[in-house]
């Protein structure tokens, strides 16, 4: 202190100001130093189970509940795979038998062809799927980028008409289509291409008006920048947009794959011929018979079939969400 100059009393009214604050520092009282005056001072509060549970414990318990629920009849129905004569109406504990037999007999059995179906299954499911995008996607453009007289009421029809449900078509449909194969026998009864005809009918409403929605989202000015360049809307639409609207489309793909996949009636009434059925009305055949169900190799089908469109929801899950949302807030 006895360097400062008598010239610099606003130096030492400073240091005499930051001594006194280190004191009070230093000579705290006993009950703020030791947590008594500000509790847990310098630490996280614990957080008890009560309000654990309150904030997010709640929601862990319900998602095991939900994964449970979800997971259990899975299980289950693999179980049943591996039991040769079990049955799915009583209480089996869970792989009490662990055995490959009715995976075998799957592909063994003269009278029921799986393999056939499975093939035919995959085809009909790809080929609808790629014509529902492709005729959907023309459809929603057309209604996004369009206007022409009628559009607003045959986006409103769209909705109207899958309103009804589809066993209310099921006689109209198998009565068209005998009367198409007295004239084209190649897309009439007991066709897979009047198969697939039916299934584009019965998917377009639905998937275009999703696809609308998403077709939307892409802003205008870039079909506008395109036609300044001298592109019309057919280079617009498959050079441009499909790109843009890529999750959509994969979204559109995969449900309507696992629609056609899983469809049993229109499927039962159309195909007659046992080597032109799908899969869902080949599988009935093995519980149908009143005094020979074989709940087992049902199980091993069930199992089989799903492998399909599991794969193709792994492949095409990063387009899900985003598809499935994109197109509902413009």
């Amino acid at each position: 202190m006895s360097d400062l100059k008598p010239g610099a009393p606003a130096a030492r009214s400073l240091l005499d100001t930051v001594a006194a604050a280190d004191d009070e520092l230093t000579t705290a009282t006993p009950s703020t130093a030791t947590g008594g005056g500000v509790r847990g001072e310098g630490k996280l509060p614990r957080r008890t189970f009560k309000r654990y549970f309150r904030e997010t414990g709640w929601r862990h318990l319900v998602g095991i509940g939900v994964a449970i629920f979800a997971i259990f009849p899975l299980l289950y129905i693999f179980s049943a795979s591996l039991n040769p004569g079990g049955t799915l109406l009583t209480a089996n504990a869970l792989f009490s038998n662990f055995n490959f037999e009715s995976y075998a007999d799957l592909f063994n059995s003269p009278r029921h062809p799986y393999g056939a179906w499975f093939i035919n299954t995959l085809v009909i499911g790809l080929i609808t799927a790629a014509g529902t995008v492709i005729l959907g996607a023309l459809a929603a453009y057309s209604f996004s980028r369009m206007r022409f007289t009628g559009r607003r009421f045959g986006l409103t029809t769209l909705l109207v008409v899958q309103m009804f449900p589809q066993m209310l078509a099921a006689v109209a449909i198998f009565l068209l289509m005998v009367a198409i194969g007295d004239i084209f026998p190649a897309l009439g009864l007991n066709t897979q291409i009047g198969l697939i005809m039916v299934y584009l009918g019965g998917a377009l409403g639905v998937n275009t008006y999703l696809m609308y929605g998403f077709f939307n989202t892409v802003p205008s000015s870039i079909d506008e920048a395109a036609k300044i360049d001298g592109a019309g809307h057919a280079r617009i639409f498959f050079t441009i947009i499909l790109r843009l609207v890529a999750p959509i489309l994969a979204v559109v793909g995969l449900l309507s794959f696992i629609g056609t996949a899983s469809e049993f009636m229109l499927a039962s009434v159309i195909l007659i011929d046992p080597e032109k059925q799908t899969l869902a009305v080949g599988l009935y055949k093995f519980v149908s018979d009143e005094f020979s169900k074989n709940w087992s190799i049902f199980a091993a089908g069930a199992v089989l079939a799903a492998i399909l469109p599991v794969a193709l929801f792994l492949a095409l899950q990063r387009y899900i969400v985003g598809g499935l949302t994109a197109g509902s807030v413009k």
